[in-house]
């Protein structure tokens, strides 16, 4: 388990960077910069779940056909997945580009948010949209060699992706005049013969999106010859993109629910963004900045929860149903261990932590600085409970019982986050502290319902045919 793990943890942090260069990098060039992304990333999330859920499908039988000796099949099912996903990608990124302003304008944005905020989101989500299927083909390689059991693979190609990211994400931010990478390495000298050189003032946001698309269409490329040339994953085929029913039927099935599951919590996040909103750019700023460090700090329980998908996924296929449970039950308690240590280091240095990522010296930004501390503060109460959360539904997903990832999913954000943060905040008139408040309170209680669930044992039983997989 935690051979899979750690590098699954490795490859989450390394997906959190990409976010958080764009982050740091923008929040030295404006609030506002950093608002833009907070409302871009809801709706950019709304649409890739849409493909992010058949990944899922994927992972599921690559892992079941991986653990009943079927290397054949999983390589078939690999190549059904890429071509089936492939096509989404670009259905998907033709649609997002076509239709950001009109999802940006359903946002309830106040006026300050309005006329300084919104703009430069779409900005930055219409270059996005036109990248998407290099992001979607990284997605794919990572579920599938996970499935398959080998994570260091997709861990080293995140690496590579990462470190060009770094490095472009500021130079086409701001080009070579000011920049604040060339100033922190003494490089102003250099900075001076390139602009005089190129006249480059750099994209300000939409350069943030163009590295990151840039980055990713390397990841992607490097994943496809780790499939197609190398032993590391399924064997799969030229023969294998060829669309079979009985395949494509199974990845819809099982990709459906999950589809339907991170698009409903992308629902979910647009509507608590669609209040947020209606607060100042300070507090939208700051509650995007929460959600990016939050997410950071759930990379241990995330990886556990992948790494259950996959040891459940091989063990049932197997036909080693308590053998899986074993596994759950442990990956659940380190889980919950690990994150209560990281919610007490959050709690106390809340901060200096948020301080990183936004310049001083104006009264937006101190502003924005105390709000975001106090959002990581009392989200910090949750993070033993997310340990629980995301392993129970790592074991679901694992199992192939996606419908009932989907529900307590749904459970904690639709019954639990959202009307919470509605009623404490426009209702009894916490402000933002409802808004960090119920964002808490929603995931604790879905913890408690899916762990309760768990414990039924309903889920112990393989997707795929186990008869026929002998058989073959």
């Amino acid at each position: 388990m935690f051979a899979l793990a750690w590098p699954i943890i490795v490859t989450e942090l390394l997906q959190v960077a990409y976010n958080l260069a764009d982050t740091v990098w923008l929040g030295r060039l404006s609030t506002d910069a950093v608002a833009a992304i907070s409302l871009a990333f809801p709706l950019i999330f709304l649409l890739i779940s849409v493909g992010g859920g058949f990944t899922v499908a994927g992972t599921i039988l690559v892992a079941q056909y991986t653990g009943a000796k079927e290397e054949g099949s999983a390589g078939t099912v690999a190549g059904q997945t890429f071509s089936f996903i492939g096509v989404i990608a670009v259905v998907v990124g033709l649609v997002g580009f076509a239709a950001t302003d009109l999802m940006l304008g359903v946002l309830p944005s106040s006026a300050a948010t309005a006329g300084q905020v919104i703009p430069l989101a779409g900005d930055y989500m219409r270059v996005f949209f036109l990248g998407l299927p290099f992001l979607f083909g990284f997605f794919v390689f990572s579920s599938l060699m996970r499935g398959y059991g080998n994570t260091r693979a997709p861990m080293v190609v995140m690496f590579v992706s990462v470190a060009i990211n770094v490095v472009v994400d500021p130079i086409f931010i701001f080009g070579f005049e000011s920049n604040p990478l060339f100033g922190m390495l003494g490089l102003r000298g250099v900075e001076t013969t390139l602009f005089a050189a190129t006249g480059f003032e750099g994209y300000g946001v939409t350069g943030a999106a163009v590295a990151t698309v840039l980055s990713r269409a390397v990841a992607t490329v490097i994943g496809l010859y780790v499939i197609f040339g190398t032993s590391a994953g399924p064997d799969v085929e030229l023969a294998d993109f060829v669309p079979e029913r009985e395949y494509i039927e199974q990845i819809v099935r099982l990709g459906v629910p999950s589809a339907l599951e991170q698009s409903a919590s992308a629902l979910g996040f647009i509507t608590l963004t669609a209040m947020v909103v209606t607060f100042s750019p300070e507090v939208v700023a700051a509650y995007g900045l929460g959600n990016r460090l939050t997410s950071l700090v759930f990379l241990p329980a995330l990886g556990l929860g992948r790494a259950t998908d996959t040891i459940v996924g091989q063990n049932l296929g197997a036909q080693k149903p308590d053998r899986a449970e074993r596994a759950v039950w442990l990956a659940a308690k380190v889980g919950a261990g690990v994150m209560v240590v990281i919610g007490v280091v959050a709690y106390v240095f809340a901060e200096p932590i948020v301080g990183v990522f936004i310049g001083t010296g104006t009264e937006s930004a101190a502003k924005t600085i105390e709000l975001g501390a106090a959002y990581i503060r009392i989200r910090a109460f949750e993070f033993g409970f997310i340990g629980v959360l995301q392993t129970v539904l790592g074991a679901y997903r694992g199992a192939g019982n996606t419908k009932t990832a989907l529900a307590f999913s749904l459970f904690a954000l639709w019954f639990g986050r959202i009307p919470i943060v509605y009623y404490l905040s426009f209702v009894q008139g916490f402000g933002e502290t409802g808004i960090w408040i119920g964002m808490a309170v929603g995931q604790i209680l879905g913890a408690i319902a899916a762990a309760a669930w768990f414990t039924r044992g309903t889920w112990k039983r393989a997707v795929i045919d186990q008869s026929d997989a002998a058989a073959e």
